[in-house]
């Protein structure tokens, strides 16, 4: 087996292919689009291979055959054949005014007519016009109908959403120009617009009604990313040394109906440092994302089990984002499973795999709890589980628990809400890769969190009470028999009930029973 270049961040189809790097065929992807319609929509996640898939499209349309010698597609193309490509692209750069977007596009329409040879339409025009007029003259001058490729097509709205006035102008100043698609469909031969997020075709795309959705596709699943079966086969010369089941847990899981695939970067990055991290995650997570779950008081452990139907996940819109909507379509959250109720699907949402599932809540509980206990105590839970250490279990969550700022009390009326609390604690347990199960149920009743660590299972229940503890919390978990199911594992079992004085924003009751081995249950 020999090793090759990691492509990590080349977007350059002919770069990959000329210098040797590593490449997974997406041809036969090109070819059943291209069979199959022109006018096509794409939404994935960032660094999902999105820009690298169009300029593929491009070479393949620009006919330049060298480049796919060895490809699947190479023997069923009509190589002499050249199509004139118009490429588009908001991936570089922040635009912050209407003005700026406009500037923009007409700087990259002039860019495509001079690559085409043309005359560019002077800039008195508007942009439909200059748009519309490019296209003509691009089919004149090839004899072929032009081919548009528009790549993160929504990020001048997506960049600005924290100010919805301004995010809305960003929308109408796209929308005047994917307005022309429509409107010059006599002239174009191919379409692929793609992006992060699904906007209303209502307010961005104006009409264009044969614009084919591919996001949910089960087909075109694995369009974008890498399958089970390229990392055996492509990378095979990367796999010596690590943990193939680690990988998938890691890295694998991203699905939209069809075949499940990893992120590119995180492979990529992985089998160039040779250590599991969170690499996706690290290089950005929005910020408009966090400080939405944060302020819709998101139950978290509800992530866990979260639910959608066609309408719900596709709704994108400016100043009225669902949650689960924006955990989907920014690759947080994916699809488990789907029945079909009718005319309508219903989705089972879940977290990809590790990566995701640890990162998010970790990014989330940086804002659920207090500063100056972060970083500083978070590395002590595990140390405190790993000795079984309770006085101390119960220090830090104290310690927690007083630190919160007063105006999470005075604002959330959190000293009622044991929500909060669970959620807090989940994600510190989540956070650090545990093992860990929400609101687990049994026939009995719900327990608030299951914890599996070091071949051992901590039981949590969490209540608000009065001043004085109550010992409601153990007892409950005792009555409903919560630990019964985890009877058949042999391993301890430890019982902990958490109580919170409401009135005193205080740790009040923390009771620990360990029921140590099976021969407890005799």
């Amino acid at each position: 087996m020999t090793r090759k270049k990691l492509p990590i961040g080349i977007q350059t189809f002919a770069k990959i292919r000329e210098d040797d790097y590593y490449y997974v065929d997406k041809t036969p992807y090109a070819l059943q689009l291209i069979e199959e319609g022109s006018c096509y929509f794409l939404s994935r996640p960032r660094r999902f291979g999105k820009s690298l898939f169009l300029d593929m499209l491009a070479e393949l349309f620009q006919g330049n055959e060298p480049l796919f010698r060895g490809l699947d597609c190479h023997d069923k193309w009509d190589w002499p054949v050249k199509y004139p490509v118009i490429r588009i692209s908001f991936a570089g750069g922040v635009l912050r005014s209407p003005r700026q977007l406009e500037e923009r596009i007409r700087w990259q329409l002039q860019n495509n007519a001079a690559a085409l040879g043309l005359d560019a339409p002077p800039e008195t025009w508007g942009v439909p016009d200059a748009f519309s007029t490019l296209i003509q003259r691009a089919e004149a001058a090839f004899g072929q109908r032009a081919v548009i490729l528009v790549d993160e097509y929504d990020k001048p709205i997506l960049d600005n959403l924290a100010d919805a006035a301004l995010a809305r102008e960003m929308r109408d100043g796209l929308r005047d120009l994917y307005s022309v698609v429509k409107d010059q469909d006599a002239h174009i031969k191919f379409v692929l617009l793609t992006g992060v997020s699904k906007f209303s075709k209502v307010n961005i795309f104006s009409g264009l009604n044969n614009l084919f959705d591919l996001t949910i596709s089960a087909a075109y699943s694995a369009i974008c990313g890498y399958t089970d079966q390229d990392v055996d086969t492509v990378f095979a010369p990367e796999l010596p040394g690590l943990d193939r089941e680690e990988i998938r847990n890691w890295y694998n899981g991203y699905n939209w109906t069809g075949e499940a695939v990893y992120n590119p970067f995180d492979l990529l990055l992985l089998f160039r440092e040779r250590e599991f991290r969170p690499y996706w995650f690290e290089t950005g997570t929005p910020t408009f994302l966090i400080d939405t779950l944060i302020e819709q008081s998101l139950y978290l452990p509800d992530l866990e089990q979260m639910t959608a139907n066609d309408i719900l996940i596709s709704s994108f819109e400016v100043g009225d984002i669902h949650p689960i909507a924006l955990l989907f379509q920014t690759g947080y959250l994916t699809i488990d499973h789907f029945d079909s109720l009718g005319a309508i699907r219903q989705y089972a949402l879940r977290f990809p795999n590790r990566e995701v599932r640890a990162s998010l809540y970790g990014a989330l509980l940086q804002r659920l709890r207090p500063q100056q206990i972060r970083d500083a105590r978070h590395p002590g839970l595990l140390s405190v589980l790993r000795a079984n250490d309770f006085a101390g279990l119960r220090s830090l969550i104290a310690a927690w628990f007083a630190g919160i700022p007063s105006d999470w009390h005075r604002k959330n009326d959190v000293g009622e809400y044991e929500g909060y609390y669970a959620s807090v604690f989940y994600a510190y347990f989540v956070s650090l890769g545990l093992d860990v199960v929400p609101e687990d149920a049994s026939s009995t009743g719900r327990l608030d969190m299951a914890v599996r660590f070091n071949g051992q299972v901590y039981l949590f229940e969490f209540k608000v009470v009065e001043a004085s503890p109550k010992g409601r919390a153990l007892q409950q978990i005792k009555d409903k028999g919560y630990a019964d199911k985890y009877r058949a594992e042999g391993g301890p079992i430890h019982l902990i009930g958490v109580e919170f004085s409401r009135d005193e924003r205080n740790v009040t009751g923390f009771e620990v029973e360990s029921l140590p081995d099976r021969a407890n249950f005799a």
